[in-house]
């Protein structure tokens, strides 16, 4: 009887360690994955794209124009402050004038309104230079904002978009009546393209927007130093 239940027990074992056997080197048919294009991505972040693909060209078309506008006004003239010295020095207050008009820079207006006030009080004259170069750097400034407003709406656009993917994903979960991967895969393709979208949109404006400002900071200093240099100036031939 003992070896009856030993032979059973046996076969038993027998097959199922044929049963694993097959299992284990039955071949795995792999699911295809497929690929998606960057164009096909963006797609999936619905209408909310749009105005979130707007801004990164308005924010890309506002940072070139005013780089290469506040690069060129700020170039430094390693000869016009020597030259201007030489001519004021010299008695020539026409040909300084004459010098700054020639010169399309924030520094030459200061120096020439400067120049067009000479005979007046030191403190006028000043006050004169001053005056003139906020309205300088009104001009670096101009259109700033608008990065500023490209880096604080892009996100938020980014953050409707997610409202919108969760909306149609309970929308398709409404319809479906069923929880499943392929009513919120298209939903969670939404949220996230767009969320991230929008991210990277804002912060590229952020960083164009502060460069910018570091330009704009370096070129006040710069302005700084002339208008402190010519007042030195006006005030060497008394001496």
């Amino acid at each position: 009887m003992l070896g009856i239940l030993l032979q059973v027990v046996t076969n038993v074992a027998d097959t199922a360690a044929k049963t694993v056997n097959q299992v284990v080197n039955t071949p795995v048919a792999e699911k295809p994955v497929e690929s998606i294009s960057f164009l096909d991505l963006l797609e999936k972040g619905g209408v909310i794209m749009i105005p979130i693909a707007l801004l990164s060209i308005i924010a890309i078309y506002v940072f070139i124009e005013r780089y290469f506008s506040i690069r060129k006004a700020t170039r430094e003239e390693s000869n016009f402050m020597n030259s201007i010295r030489e001519f004021i020095l010299a008695g020539k207050v026409d040909s300084a004038l004459a010098l700054c008009k020639s010169t399309n820079k924030p520094i030459a207006s200061m120096i020439k309104k400067g120049i067009m006030r000479i005979g007046r009080p030191l403190k006028e004259i000043e006050e004169a230079i001053e005056i003139i170069g906020k309205f300088e750097v009104y001009k670096l400034e101009r259109n700033l904002v608008i990065l500023s407003i490209c880096a604080g709406v892009a996100p938020m656009l980014g953050f409707v978009g997610t409202i919108i993917g969760v909306i149609k994903i309970f929308h398709d979960i409404s319809l479906s009546g069923d929880v499943s991967i392929n009513s919120v895969s298209a939903g969670l393709y939404t949220k996230m393209v767009s969320s991230a979208a929008g991210l990277i949109v804002g912060v590229i404006s952020f960083i164009f927007y502060h460069w910018l400002n570091i330009m704009i900071e370096k070129a006040v200093q710069k302005m700084e130093h002339a208008a402190v240099e010519f007042m030195d100036l006006l005030q060497e031939p008394t001496k």
